[in-house]
Protein backbone atom coordinates (compact mmCIF):
# COMPACT_ATOMS: atom_id res chain seq x y z
CA UNK A 1 0.00 0.00 0.00
CA UNK A 2 1.31 3.58 -0.58
CA UNK A 3 2.87 5.18 2.04
CA UNK A 4 0.31 8.22 0.44
CA UNK A 5 -2.30 6.88 1.87
CA UNK A 6 -1.65 6.59 4.97
CA UNK A 7 -2.05 10.25 6.20
CA UNK A 8 -5.10 8.88 8.34
CA UNK A 9 -2.92 8.01 11.07
CA UNK A 10 -1.48 11.07 11.22
CA UNK A 11 -3.65 14.51 11.60
CA UNK A 12 -3.32 18.68 11.83
CA UNK A 13 -4.91 18.89 14.51
CA UNK A 14 -2.37 16.53 16.54
CA UNK A 15 1.03 16.61 16.68
CA UNK A 16 2.86 13.67 16.11
CA UNK A 17 5.95 13.31 17.94
CA UNK A 18 8.99 14.24 15.19
CA UNK A 19 11.03 10.89 14.67
CA UNK A 20 14.33 11.56 12.71
CA UNK A 21 15.80 8.51 10.71
CA UNK A 22 19.58 8.79 10.15
CA UNK A 23 22.49 6.22 9.85
CA UNK A 24 22.47 5.57 13.66
CA UNK A 25 18.87 4.42 13.30
CA UNK A 26 17.21 4.04 9.66
CA UNK A 27 17.08 0.48 9.96
CA UNK A 28 14.49 0.86 12.41
CA UNK A 29 11.94 2.32 10.04
CA UNK A 30 8.76 0.14 9.64
CA UNK A 31 9.02 0.02 5.82
CA UNK A 32 12.34 -0.25 5.24
CA UNK A 33 11.85 -4.26 4.73
CA UNK A 34 10.63 -3.46 1.91
CA UNK A 35 14.46 -2.59 0.46
CA UNK A 36 16.49 -5.72 0.18
CA UNK A 37 19.91 -5.66 2.32
CA UNK A 38 21.89 -5.08 -0.93
CA UNK A 39 20.16 -1.56 -0.78
CA UNK A 40 20.56 -1.07 3.07
CA UNK A 41 24.01 -1.29 2.48
CA UNK A 42 24.30 1.08 -0.35
CA UNK A 43 22.30 3.83 1.82
CA UNK A 44 25.28 3.21 4.53
CA UNK A 45 27.90 3.52 2.66
CA UNK A 46 26.57 7.07 0.48
CA UNK A 47 25.33 8.21 4.01
CA UNK A 48 28.99 7.70 5.51
CA UNK A 49 30.12 10.37 2.98
CA UNK A 50 26.70 13.00 2.23
CA UNK A 51 24.76 13.75 4.73
CA UNK A 52 21.43 11.92 5.45
CA UNK A 53 18.82 12.30 7.63
CA UNK A 54 15.12 11.94 7.37
CA UNK A 55 11.91 11.95 8.97
CA UNK A 56 8.52 9.96 10.15
CA UNK A 57 6.22 12.38 8.96
CA UNK A 58 8.50 11.83 5.44
CA UNK A 59 8.65 7.89 5.61
CA UNK A 60 4.72 8.00 6.56
CA UNK A 61 3.29 10.50 4.08
CA UNK A 62 5.33 11.47 1.39
CA UNK A 63 7.19 8.15 0.17
CA UNK A 64 5.06 5.49 -1.76
CA UNK A 65 7.01 2.24 -0.45
CA UNK A 66 5.24 -0.21 -2.59
CA UNK A 67 7.82 0.79 -5.72
CA UNK A 68 10.47 2.93 -3.43
CA UNK A 69 13.42 2.56 -5.91
CA UNK A 70 11.99 4.48 -8.69
CA UNK A 71 9.86 6.72 -6.20
CA UNK A 72 10.75 10.89 -6.21
CA UNK A 73 10.54 11.48 -2.56
CA UNK A 74 12.73 8.05 -1.63
CA UNK A 75 15.59 9.36 -3.95
CA UNK A 76 15.10 12.85 -2.79
CA UNK A 77 15.65 11.70 1.19
CA UNK A 78 17.25 8.61 1.27
CA UNK A 79 21.24 8.46 -0.54
CA UNK A 80 21.57 6.21 -3.88
CA UNK A 81 24.98 4.43 -4.87
CA UNK A 82 24.97 6.67 -8.07
CA UNK A 83 25.31 9.85 -6.02
CA UNK A 84 28.90 8.95 -5.89
CA UNK A 85 31.95 7.84 -8.23
CA UNK A 86 32.21 4.38 -8.01
CA UNK A 87 35.78 4.69 -7.18
CA UNK A 88 34.88 6.97 -4.19
CA UNK A 89 31.61 4.26 -3.63
CA UNK A 90 33.98 1.09 -3.72
CA UNK A 91 36.90 2.38 -1.19
CA UNK A 92 33.97 3.47 1.43
CA UNK A 93 32.33 0.19 0.89
CA UNK A 94 35.90 -1.79 1.61
CA UNK A 95 36.74 0.10 4.91
CA UNK A 96 33.13 -0.73 5.97
CA UNK A 97 32.67 -4.41 5.23
CA UNK A 98 36.04 -4.52 6.61
CA UNK A 99 35.09 -2.99 9.86
CA UNK A 100 37.19 -0.55 10.10
CA UNK A 101 37.16 2.00 12.95
CA UNK A 102 35.43 5.78 13.26
CA UNK A 103 38.56 7.46 13.03
CA UNK A 104 39.61 5.42 9.46
CA UNK A 105 35.52 6.31 8.11
CA UNK A 106 35.92 9.68 8.90
CA UNK A 107 39.42 10.26 7.27
CA UNK A 108 38.02 8.51 4.16
CA UNK A 109 34.85 10.64 3.84
CA UNK A 110 36.66 13.73 4.41
CA UNK A 111 39.17 12.71 1.59
CA UNK A 112 36.44 11.81 -0.85
CA UNK A 113 33.87 15.08 0.33
CA UNK A 114 36.92 17.71 -0.80
CA UNK A 115 36.80 16.39 -3.86
CA UNK A 116 33.20 17.21 -4.30
CA UNK A 117 33.71 20.63 -4.80
CA UNK A 118 32.25 21.59 -0.87
CA UNK A 119 31.81 25.14 -1.50
CA UNK A 120 30.99 26.05 -5.36
CA UNK A 121 30.71 29.57 -6.95
CA UNK A 122 33.47 30.73 -4.83
CA UNK A 123 31.45 31.19 -1.46
CA UNK A 124 34.62 30.96 0.80
CA UNK A 125 36.48 32.91 -1.38
CA UNK A 126 34.17 36.08 -2.62
CA UNK A 127 31.34 35.94 -0.65
CA UNK A 128 32.13 36.81 3.02
CA UNK A 129 31.61 40.27 3.78
CA UNK A 130 33.78 42.14 6.81
CA UNK A 131 32.69 45.06 8.75
CA UNK A 132 34.74 48.25 8.53
CA UNK A 133 37.07 47.74 10.99
CA UNK A 134 38.26 44.58 9.31
CA UNK A 135 36.76 42.13 11.27
CA UNK A 136 35.73 39.12 9.13
CA UNK A 137 32.15 37.57 9.22
CA UNK A 138 31.94 34.13 8.71
CA UNK A 139 28.20 33.33 9.18
CA UNK A 140 27.44 35.06 5.99
CA UNK A 141 27.64 35.89 2.18
CA UNK A 142 27.14 38.77 0.54
CA UNK A 143 27.25 38.42 -3.29
CA UNK A 144 24.74 40.86 -5.11
CA UNK A 145 24.75 44.03 -3.78
CA UNK A 146 20.92 44.20 -2.59
CA UNK A 147 20.57 40.97 -0.77
CA UNK A 148 22.82 39.61 2.37
CA UNK A 149 22.51 36.21 4.12
CA UNK A 150 22.65 35.35 7.46
CA UNK A 151 23.31 31.46 8.68
CA UNK A 152 22.34 31.52 12.28
CA UNK A 153 24.26 28.66 14.33
CA UNK A 154 20.65 26.79 16.04
CA UNK A 155 19.46 26.60 12.22
CA UNK A 156 22.31 24.64 10.33
CA UNK A 157 20.41 21.54 10.37
CA UNK A 158 16.97 20.75 8.75
CA UNK A 159 13.58 18.40 9.34
CA UNK A 160 15.05 15.97 6.75
CA UNK A 161 17.91 16.49 4.40
CA UNK A 162 17.43 16.43 0.89
CA UNK A 163 19.70 14.16 -1.08
CA UNK A 164 21.34 16.92 -3.76
CA UNK A 165 21.70 20.05 -0.98
CA UNK A 166 24.27 22.52 -2.44
CA UNK A 167 24.83 23.29 1.44
CA UNK A 168 25.70 19.79 1.93
CA UNK A 169 28.82 20.81 4.03
CA UNK A 170 27.01 22.47 6.64
CA UNK A 171 26.31 18.92 7.58
CA UNK A 172 28.85 16.34 7.89
CA UNK A 173 31.12 17.89 10.79
CA UNK A 174 33.98 19.75 8.95
CA UNK A 175 34.16 23.07 10.91
CA UNK A 176 35.90 24.93 8.37
CA UNK A 177 33.48 24.00 5.45
CA UNK A 178 30.80 25.25 7.23
CA UNK A 179 29.36 28.76 7.53
CA UNK A 180 27.51 29.80 10.84
CA UNK A 181 27.21 32.61 13.74
CA UNK A 182 25.41 33.44 16.34
CA UNK A 183 26.29 37.55 16.35
CA UNK A 184 23.00 39.26 15.25
CA UNK A 185 25.10 42.55 16.24
CA UNK A 186 27.36 41.83 13.52
CA UNK A 187 24.57 41.60 11.22
CA UNK A 188 23.09 45.07 12.01
CA UNK A 189 26.41 46.99 12.18
CA UNK A 190 27.13 45.60 8.81
CA UNK A 191 23.28 46.73 7.21
CA UNK A 192 24.21 50.38 9.39
CA UNK A 193 27.83 50.26 7.19
CA UNK A 194 26.05 49.18 3.81
CA UNK A 195 22.78 51.12 2.85
CA UNK A 196 22.74 49.34 -0.39
CA UNK A 197 21.29 46.31 1.48
CA UNK A 198 17.70 45.97 1.40
CA UNK A 199 17.21 42.24 1.84
CA UNK A 200 17.92 39.73 4.60
CA UNK A 201 17.91 36.31 3.85
CA UNK A 202 18.30 33.74 6.84
CA UNK A 203 19.00 30.09 5.37
CA UNK A 204 21.13 27.50 6.49
CA UNK A 205 20.25 24.43 7.29
CA UNK A 206 16.74 25.28 7.71
CA UNK A 207 16.02 28.66 10.13
CA UNK A 208 13.07 27.49 11.05
CA UNK A 209 14.51 24.07 12.80
CA UNK A 210 14.91 26.80 15.81
CA UNK A 211 12.53 27.03 18.58
CA UNK A 212 10.66 30.62 17.86
CA UNK A 213 12.25 32.02 20.91
CA UNK A 214 16.01 31.26 19.22
CA UNK A 215 14.54 32.59 15.86
CA UNK A 216 12.96 35.79 17.47
CA UNK A 217 16.43 36.79 18.90
CA UNK A 218 17.77 36.93 15.27
CA UNK A 219 14.73 38.63 13.85
CA UNK A 220 13.57 41.27 16.87
CA UNK A 221 17.13 41.88 16.46
CA UNK A 222 16.75 43.37 13.20
CA UNK A 223 13.56 45.10 13.90
CA UNK A 224 14.54 46.58 16.95
CA UNK A 225 17.60 48.02 14.66
CA UNK A 226 14.82 50.19 12.79
CA UNK A 227 17.36 50.21 10.22
CA UNK A 228 15.79 52.48 7.37
CA UNK A 229 17.26 50.35 4.40
CA UNK A 230 16.18 46.74 5.50
CA UNK A 231 12.98 46.87 3.47
CA UNK A 232 12.08 42.61 3.30
CA UNK A 233 13.70 39.49 5.46
CA UNK A 234 13.82 36.44 3.46
CA UNK A 235 13.53 32.85 5.05
CA UNK A 236 14.74 29.76 3.00
CA UNK A 237 13.11 26.64 4.25
CA UNK A 238 12.13 22.96 3.41
CA UNK A 239 9.68 23.05 6.86
CA UNK A 240 6.51 23.37 5.06
CA UNK A 241 7.29 20.28 3.12
CA UNK A 242 9.57 17.66 5.62
CA UNK A 243 7.68 19.41 8.98
CA UNK A 244 4.58 21.43 8.38
CA UNK A 245 3.58 20.83 11.85
CA UNK A 246 5.89 23.37 12.69
CA UNK A 247 3.12 25.86 12.13
CA UNK A 248 0.23 23.65 13.08
CA UNK A 249 0.71 21.47 16.66
CA UNK A 250 4.20 21.69 17.64
CA UNK A 251 4.42 23.68 20.98
CA UNK A 252 5.81 26.71 19.46
CA UNK A 253 3.56 27.11 16.20
CA UNK A 254 1.30 30.65 17.42
CA UNK A 255 4.37 31.77 19.04
CA UNK A 256 6.54 30.90 15.75
CA UNK A 257 3.72 32.74 13.38
CA UNK A 258 3.26 35.61 16.12
CA UNK A 259 6.81 36.38 15.44
CA UNK A 260 6.18 36.27 11.77
CA UNK A 261 3.18 38.41 11.73
CA UNK A 262 5.53 40.99 14.03
CA UNK A 263 7.67 41.57 10.80
CA UNK A 264 4.94 42.17 8.68
CA UNK A 265 3.07 44.64 10.92
CA UNK A 266 6.54 46.68 11.67
CA UNK A 267 6.58 47.45 7.96
CA UNK A 268 8.74 44.23 6.48
CA UNK A 269 7.80 42.76 3.89
CA UNK A 270 8.51 38.99 4.87
CA UNK A 271 9.08 36.33 2.03
CA UNK A 272 8.95 32.53 2.54
CA UNK A 273 11.31 30.92 0.05
CA UNK A 274 9.53 27.59 0.06
CA UNK A 275 11.48 24.57 -1.26
CA UNK A 276 9.38 22.28 -3.14
CA UNK A 277 11.09 19.69 -5.68
CA UNK A 278 8.08 17.49 -6.69
CA UNK A 279 4.00 17.70 -6.25
CA UNK A 280 3.88 14.73 -3.91
CA UNK A 281 5.02 17.63 -0.97
CA UNK A 282 1.76 19.40 -1.97
CA UNK A 283 -0.27 16.79 -1.23
CA UNK A 284 -1.22 16.40 2.95
CA UNK A 285 -3.77 18.19 4.63
CA UNK A 286 -1.15 18.96 6.81
CA UNK A 287 1.65 21.21 4.32
CA UNK A 288 -1.91 22.70 2.92
CA UNK A 289 -3.12 24.03 6.37
CA UNK A 290 0.23 24.99 7.59
CA UNK A 291 0.49 27.01 4.41
CA UNK A 292 -2.97 29.05 4.71
CA UNK A 293 -1.47 29.28 8.49
CA UNK A 294 1.85 31.05 7.47
CA UNK A 295 -0.18 33.21 4.68
CA UNK A 296 -2.63 34.59 7.34
CA UNK A 297 0.52 36.28 9.09
CA UNK A 298 1.07 38.54 5.94
CA UNK A 299 4.25 36.50 4.68
CA UNK A 300 4.38 35.20 0.89
CA UNK A 301 5.43 32.24 -0.14
CA UNK A 302 7.58 31.84 -3.09
CA UNK A 303 8.36 28.69 -4.31
CA UNK A 304 11.85 27.33 -5.73
CA UNK A 305 13.53 24.04 -6.62
CA UNK A 306 16.54 22.90 -8.72
CA UNK A 307 15.36 20.34 -11.57
CA UNK A 308 16.79 16.89 -10.78
CA UNK A 309 17.34 13.98 -12.59
CA UNK A 310 15.36 10.66 -11.19
CA UNK A 311 12.86 13.54 -9.53
CA UNK A 312 11.19 15.75 -11.51
CA UNK A 313 13.08 16.08 -14.94
CA UNK A 314 9.40 15.87 -16.78
CA UNK A 315 7.41 19.67 -17.49
CA UNK A 316 3.91 17.57 -16.77
CA UNK A 317 5.66 17.20 -13.24
CA UNK A 318 6.46 21.11 -12.81
CA UNK A 319 3.44 22.51 -14.58
CA UNK A 320 1.32 20.21 -11.91
CA UNK A 321 3.66 21.58 -9.29
CA UNK A 322 3.49 25.33 -10.41
CA UNK A 323 -0.11 24.85 -10.55
CA UNK A 324 -1.00 23.54 -7.38
CA UNK A 325 1.44 26.25 -5.58
CA UNK A 326 -0.84 28.82 -7.02
CA UNK A 327 -3.70 27.26 -6.08
CA UNK A 328 -2.62 27.70 -2.54
CA UNK A 329 -1.38 31.16 -2.51
CA UNK A 330 2.07 30.64 -2.92
CA UNK A 331 4.49 32.42 -6.24
CA UNK A 332 6.49 30.27 -8.12
CA UNK A 333 9.77 31.79 -8.20
CA UNK A 334 12.97 29.68 -9.40
CA UNK A 335 13.70 26.80 -11.41
CA UNK A 336 17.49 26.20 -10.43
CA UNK A 337 19.64 24.01 -12.32
CA UNK A 338 21.88 21.58 -10.05
CA UNK A 339 24.76 23.06 -8.65
CA UNK A 340 28.22 21.60 -9.35
CA UNK A 341 29.22 19.97 -5.95
CA UNK A 342 28.68 17.27 -4.61
CA UNK A 343 25.53 14.66 -6.18
CA UNK A 344 25.94 16.77 -9.46
CA UNK A 345 26.66 14.30 -12.01
CA UNK A 346 23.35 11.68 -10.47
CA UNK A 347 21.01 14.79 -10.65
CA UNK A 348 22.30 16.59 -13.22
CA UNK A 349 20.09 17.53 -16.24
CA UNK A 350 22.04 19.10 -19.07
CA UNK A 351 21.13 22.74 -19.93
CA UNK A 352 19.31 22.07 -23.61
CA UNK A 353 16.85 19.61 -21.73
CA UNK A 354 16.48 22.15 -18.38
CA UNK A 355 15.37 24.45 -20.65
CA UNK A 356 13.08 22.32 -22.67
CA UNK A 357 11.43 21.27 -19.93
CA UNK A 358 10.75 25.11 -18.47
CA UNK A 359 9.47 25.89 -21.77
CA UNK A 360 7.38 23.21 -22.23
CA UNK A 361 5.94 23.52 -18.51
CA UNK A 362 5.54 27.58 -19.00
CA UNK A 363 3.26 26.56 -21.74
CA UNK A 364 1.04 24.28 -19.91
CA UNK A 365 0.01 26.93 -16.81
CA UNK A 366 -1.72 30.27 -16.70
CA UNK A 367 -0.32 33.25 -16.63
CA UNK A 368 -0.54 33.68 -12.62
CA UNK A 369 2.16 30.48 -12.66
CA UNK A 370 4.60 32.56 -15.02
CA UNK A 371 6.13 34.32 -12.40
CA UNK A 372 8.34 31.59 -12.37
CA UNK A 373 11.98 32.10 -13.35
CA UNK A 374 14.42 29.42 -15.16
CA UNK A 375 16.29 26.95 -15.70
CA UNK A 376 18.94 29.56 -13.56
CA UNK A 377 22.33 28.62 -12.50
CA UNK A 378 24.04 29.96 -9.76
CA UNK A 379 27.33 30.13 -10.95
CA UNK A 380 30.64 32.60 -9.62
CA UNK A 381 29.62 35.49 -11.79
CA UNK A 382 25.87 35.80 -11.03
CA UNK A 383 22.69 33.85 -11.85
CA UNK A 384 22.85 33.08 -15.22
CA UNK A 385 19.14 32.15 -17.34
CA UNK A 386 19.06 29.80 -20.22
CA UNK A 387 16.63 31.57 -22.41
CA UNK A 388 16.89 29.17 -25.21
CA UNK A 389 18.96 27.85 -28.35
CA UNK A 390 18.81 29.79 -31.71
CA UNK A 391 20.10 29.37 -35.38
CA UNK A 392 22.28 31.68 -36.57
CA UNK A 393 24.00 30.75 -39.90
CA UNK A 394 24.58 27.31 -40.19
CA UNK A 395 25.20 27.10 -36.81
CA UNK A 396 23.28 26.97 -33.52
CA UNK A 397 23.81 28.83 -29.93
CA UNK A 398 22.43 28.52 -26.42
CA UNK A 399 21.22 32.16 -25.49
CA UNK A 400 22.03 33.00 -21.76
CA UNK A 401 21.37 36.21 -19.91
CA UNK A 402 22.47 37.32 -16.20
CA UNK A 403 19.23 37.37 -13.62
CA UNK A 404 21.21 38.51 -10.78
CA UNK A 405 25.50 39.58 -11.09
CA UNK A 406 28.55 40.44 -8.99
CA UNK A 407 28.43 43.01 -11.29
CA UNK A 408 25.09 44.76 -11.35
CA UNK A 409 25.47 45.62 -14.83
CA UNK A 410 25.70 42.46 -16.33
CA UNK A 411 21.88 41.84 -15.27
CA UNK A 412 19.62 41.25 -18.22
CA UNK A 413 22.62 40.98 -20.84
CA UNK A 414 22.10 38.64 -22.86
CA UNK A 415 25.30 36.21 -24.49
CA UNK A 416 25.57 33.39 -26.53
CA UNK A 417 27.91 30.49 -26.14
CA UNK A 418 28.32 27.67 -28.78
CA UNK A 419 25.76 25.10 -28.92
CA UNK A 420 26.06 21.78 -26.48
CA UNK A 421 23.61 19.32 -25.83
CA UNK A 422 25.61 17.47 -22.82
CA UNK A 423 26.22 20.88 -21.13
CA UNK A 424 25.13 20.97 -17.69
CA UNK A 425 26.99 23.98 -16.19
CA UNK A 426 27.89 27.13 -17.32
CA UNK A 427 31.90 26.32 -17.28
CA UNK A 428 31.34 23.11 -19.98
CA UNK A 429 30.18 26.12 -22.25
CA UNK A 430 32.32 28.35 -24.51
CA UNK A 431 31.43 31.62 -26.25
CA UNK A 432 29.61 31.55 -29.63
CA UNK A 433 32.22 33.97 -30.64
CA UNK A 434 35.69 34.90 -29.56
CA UNK A 435 37.74 33.51 -26.49
CA UNK A 436 36.02 34.67 -23.70
CA UNK A 437 32.62 35.79 -22.42
CA UNK A 438 32.23 39.44 -21.71
CA UNK A 439 32.35 38.92 -17.96
CA UNK A 440 35.04 36.59 -17.82
CA UNK A 441 37.97 39.11 -17.78
CA UNK A 442 36.96 40.94 -14.83
CA UNK A 443 35.62 38.03 -13.05
CA UNK A 444 38.96 35.69 -13.33
CA UNK A 445 40.84 38.88 -12.04
CA UNK A 446 38.68 38.79 -9.35
CA UNK A 447 38.96 35.19 -8.37
CA UNK A 448 43.10 34.98 -8.74
CA UNK A 449 43.08 37.85 -6.05
CA UNK A 450 40.77 35.60 -3.75
CA UNK A 451 42.76 32.42 -5.11
CA UNK A 452 46.07 33.72 -3.17
CA UNK A 453 44.36 34.64 0.01
CA UNK A 454 42.00 31.64 -0.32
CA UNK A 455 45.67 29.11 -0.53
CA UNK A 456 46.87 31.19 2.39
CA UNK A 457 44.06 30.55 4.66
CA UNK A 458 44.26 26.45 3.77
CA UNK A 459 47.49 26.50 4.22
CA UNK A 460 47.21 27.59 7.59
CA UNK A 461 44.72 25.47 8.30
CA UNK A 462 46.53 22.38 6.96
CA UNK A 463 49.74 23.51 9.55
CA UNK A 464 47.17 24.22 12.16
CA UNK A 465 45.62 20.83 11.76
CA UNK A 466 48.86 18.99 11.24
CA UNK A 467 50.27 20.58 15.10
CA UNK A 468 46.49 19.43 16.55
CA UNK A 469 47.10 16.04 15.20
CA UNK A 470 50.77 15.54 16.95
CA UNK A 471 49.07 16.93 20.01
CA UNK A 472 46.47 14.63 20.10
CA UNK A 473 49.40 11.62 19.35
CA UNK A 474 50.99 13.14 22.30
CA UNK A 475 48.07 12.99 24.69
CA UNK A 476 47.20 9.50 23.98
CA UNK A 477 50.52 8.75 25.56
CA UNK A 478 51.39 11.38 28.29
CA UNK A 479 47.87 13.28 29.17
CA UNK A 480 46.32 15.94 28.43
CA UNK A 481 48.50 19.15 27.87
CA UNK A 482 48.37 22.97 27.42
CA UNK A 483 49.96 24.08 23.88
CA UNK A 484 50.66 27.48 22.72
CA UNK A 485 52.67 28.12 19.65
CA UNK A 486 53.18 31.44 18.82
CA UNK A 487 50.22 32.97 19.91
CA UNK A 488 48.05 30.09 18.69
CA UNK A 489 46.80 28.10 21.42
CA UNK A 490 46.10 24.25 21.43
CA UNK A 491 43.17 23.56 23.89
Amino acid sequence: MSARLQETAWSEYESPRYVPYNLSNFREIPQIHNLSEKKQFEIEVVGNVLPFKTNNYVVDNLIDWSEPLVDPMFILTFPQKGMLAESHYQEMATALKEGKDKKTIQSIANRIRYQLNPHPAGQMEHNIPHLKDGTKLYGMQHKYKETVLFFPSQGQTCHAYCTFCFRWPQFVGIEELKFASNEVDHLVSYLKEHPEVTDVLFTGGDPLIMKSQVLAKYIDSLLDADLPNLKTIRIGTKSLSYWPYKFLTDQDADETLSLLERVTKKGRHLAFMAHFNHPAELSTKAVRNAIHRVRKTGAQIRTQSPILAHINDEPQIWADMWQKQVSLGCIPYYMFVTRDTGAQEYFGVSLVRAQGIFRDAYQMVSGLARTVRGPSMSAGPGKIQVLGTVDIGRKRAIVLRFLQGRNPQWVQRPFLAKYDEDAIWIDELKPFSGKRFFFEENWEGSNKRNKRSSDAKRKKSRIISSINNVKNNFEDRMGPYHWKIRGHKFP
